[in-house]
């Protein structure tokens, strides 16, 4: 690249960096074009992306006035810089979308238990069923083409994807891997998120939410802290309590008479059967 076209790339970098509010560093490594492509596309109105040069993304981020220099500091490797006005942890759950069915390699990694579900292949017997049987799935052969008995995990997640494997796969034409790019890092008014902090199991936040909340609740009934939440079960559980101290204590106001005679009730058969036991 001419130092001029440098000059002007570096330029439209901090121009981008300094319009949104949100920055972040992309590891684009054996990222095909094509499917880079398709992640811009997918973003089209709500992030852009740029891949260019560590050292100009570099540059830009220094020209940006937006004290970068921690975001810098992670640039490693291929690398892609993102801009958006979106919240940094919808962007990652958004790139994290993103990402596409790819066939599986010898030496891959896989990213979730992959799962041979069993039904018809559609594969003529033969040499596919020793490939398949080699997987450690069952076989048999229906209307003169190959089943698959049983379904069957045969990647734990973050096992290495063997030759076998891989051989299964692509006979199968599943697409167990997904291409995509990973946030490294983003930046917000000054504060860095890694990636780590970024990968939320919505899921379980979700669950999280609900327990605090329910723990929050029953923490304000016990210590009698009212609330618009919490008093109509406060005044029902005061009231519930008046009431037992009310009977037990034989006291006869006219919300409990019916209570209180109904134990006295109760407590003189008692008396009467113990009295004819003796």
């Amino acid at each position: 690249m001419l130092k001029s076209r440098k000059a002007e790339e570096v330029e439209k970098l901090a121009v981008l960096a300094r319009e949104y509010s949100v920055i972040g560093l992309l590891n684009i490594r054996k990222m095909p074009t094509k499917q880079m492509q398709k992640i811009k596309a997918n973003l089209k109105g709500k992030a852009i992306v740029k891949v260019s040069k560590n050292i100009l993304i570099r540059k830009a981020m220094e020209k940006a006035d937006k004290d970068l220099g921690a975001l810098s500091a992670k640039l490693s490797g291929e690398s892609a810089i993102i801009f958006s006005n979106d919240n940094p942890f919808r962007l990652f759950a958004m790139l994290k979308a993103n990402r596409i069915p790819s066939a599986a390699k010898a030496g891959d990694v896989a990213p979730d238990d992959i799962t041979v579900q069993k039904g018809p292949t559609g594969l003529p017997p033969g040499p596919a069923i020793t490939t398949l049987q080699k997987l450690g799935l069952k076989t048999t052969v229906e209307a003169g083409k190959i089943s698959v008995a049983d379904d069957k995990i045969v990647a734990k997640k973050g096992a290495i994807i063997t030759k076998e494997l891989a051989n299964g796969f692509n006979l199968l034409k599943m697409q167990p891997m997904q291409i995509g790019v990973d946030m490294i890092a983003a930046w917000e008014q000054g504060v860095i998120y890694a990636s780590d902090i970024l990968n939320i199991d919505e899921d379980e936040y979700k669950r999280s939410v609900e327990r605090a909340v329910v723990e929050a609740f029953n923490l304000a009934v016990n210590a009698n802290y009212p609330t618009k939440e919490t008093i109509n079960v406060m005044i029902s559980k005061a009231f519930h309590e008046a009431k037992s101290l009310a009977i037990a204590g034989n006291v006869t106001e006219k919300e409990f008479i019916g209570e209180v005679l109904a134990k006295a009730v109760c407590e003189a058969k008692a008396l009467e059967t113990k009295a004819g036991n003796i």
